[in-house]
């Protein structure tokens, strides 16, 4: 797939434009097309670097928080709590994962209700070579310097306070 031809201007910064010639100024439009066209982007980036491995970033990131588990597994709530998705998701990721031989899923011996997703020996070796390859490429970041990727972290952290993603410390 080829990538698109670069346009001869900045179609968020016209669309601001013309907002404000229609709307009067709203910063937060600008902002919020650029955060929106930035994710794509991102996405897009790290997709193509994990897809070798038969992953996506979803699935990267389930195997991620498997690693940072002391025993390598999760309960399936536990998965989407961190992860921050519906449990649909979580069980359409974990269940692709199994299918790929990357985690393994039983029942809770703790809960006779709840299923455990653990990481197998081949997910980790994936998991380690895909965050390899993801760290050459710095996650899509290369744009910036490391006190910049710590400015775009504290921007976006009152955004995710406002909507409860964590408790605030």
């Amino acid at each position: 797939m080829s990538k698109p031809l670069s346009l001869a201007f900045d179609p968020i910064a016209r669309a601001d434009e013309l907002w404000q010639q229609r709307w009067g100024p709203v910063p937060s439009m600008g902002a919020i097309t650029s955060i929106m066209r930035a994710h794509q982007i991102l996405l897009a980036e790290v997709d193509a670097v994990v897809r070798p491995y038969g992953l996506t970033f979803a699935r990267y990131e389930a195997l991620v928080l498997l690693t940072f588990s002391k025993a390598g597994e999760l309960t399936m709530s536990k998965i989407g709590e961190r992860l921050m998705v519906h449990p649909t998701s979580v069980t359409n990721t974990v269940d692709r994962l199994v299918k790929s031989g990357l985690v393994d899923k039983r029942p809770n011996p703790n809960d006779g209700r709840g299923t455990l997703a653990s990481i197998t020996d081949r997910g980790r070796e994936v998991v380690e070579a895909a965050t390899r390859d993801l760290m050459e490429m710095e996650f899509g970041l290369g744009a910036y310097d490391a006190e910049e990727c710590a400015e775009i972290f504290a921007i976006l952290r009152p955004l995710r306070i406002s909507a409860r993603d964590f408790e605030e410390s």
